[in-house]
């Protein structure tokens, strides 16, 4: 049986690209929902509430979490824990939490040290979409639809909550998956963390070099599509790799071993060596495509 949030009380505390998303795509839809926002940027607030995409806010969560049913995190994951601590005194027994962070296992951690273990109603989540801009004027309320949404619940959590959080998360266009803590991190850090990495350090190393206005002037199409995700908030990818870093260093390690062998095929002028090696990635970049093709007709059927 299908979870309404009609009459629900859902407060998104942070009201940025991702929870501002949210929150306009729920007012969108129309579900019947009652959406707050809790945050620091009063600006911001007051301007969410004019346009008509929250009922309300505070800067202060008791104003507006004593009574909610869901609440949902969206700040970077090292401010997690000081948001979760101001929600202690303030939960009520049937009240749903969950987070958008990019890294699980802090997280987790996060919640542990507050709470002493993590809450039967407590579902860690995490939303496969996003962009290189950031902040409430970059919100979209089509941002969710038909990407992924991870969750990963603990063995301990109550179906219930999940259930809430996964109609949440269907409800503005999402596919919901489950996974481990720990597998979610270490294939966040393969197919997201590593290539934001990679994005950061050549347009840094570039901006170092004698002549980078003249690289910079010159530089192709290809430059701007590999890097545009440098563009993304140093913050939050700041908070990602420190918490992550164990998963982003085994496997930025074994990239590093590829690099270096290209390095010594690129000395050698091995032709053949280096057309198998691109022809095996144009290959495998072609099923990745076919892949999330099928994946979004599903989605517009």
């Amino acid at each position: 049986m299908s979870v309404s949030l009609s009459g629900k009380k859902i407060v998104i505390m942070g009201l940025g690209l991702i929870g501002g998303s949210l929150a306009r795509a729920l007012k969108d839809l129309d579900l019947g929902c009652k959406v707050f926002a809790v945050g620091r940027n009063t600006e911001v607030l007051a301007q969410a509430l004019a346009d008509g995409t929250i009922l309300g806010w505070s800067t202060d969560a008791k104003d507006l979490c004593l009574d909610a049913d869901l609440i949902v995190l969206c700040m970077p994951v090292l401010s997690i824990k000081q948001n979760l601590q101001a929600l202690v005194p303030m939960l009520a027994a049937h009240t749903v939490v969950t987070d958008v962070a990019s890294v699980k296992g802090a997280v987790v951690e996060a919640v542990i040290e507050v709470f002493g273990a993590v809450p039967v109603n407590f579902v860690p989540g995490h939303p496969i979409a996003g962009s290189e801009q950031s902040g409430y004027s970059a919100s979209k309320p089509e941002l969710y639809q038909g990407r992924k949404v991870i969750l990963t619940p603990l063995v301990h959590t109550l179906p219930s909550a999940v259930e809430l959080v996964a109609a949440l998360w269907m409800a503005v266009g999402a596919e919901v998956l489950t996974m481990s803590v720990e597998h979610h991190d270490e294939v966040l850090a393969a197919t997201s963390h590593l290539p934001h990495l990679l994005a950061f350090a050549l347009v840094d190393t570039l901006s170092q070099q004698g002549t980078r206005e003249e690289i910079f002037r010159y530089a192709a199409g290809g430059f701007r599509d590999f890097t545009r995700i440098a563009s993304s908030d140093p913050q939050m990818w700041r908070d990602i790799f420190v918490t992550n870093a164990d998963a982003t260093v085994r496997i930025l390690d074994e990239y590093m071993l590829d690099l270096q062998r290209l390095r010594e095929l690129l000395l050698k002028r091995d032709a053949d060596a280096l057309f198998l090696t691109f022809k095996r990635a144009n290959a495998s970049r072609d099923v990745f495509l076919s892949f999330s093709k099928n994946q979004n007709s599903k989605h517009t059927k």
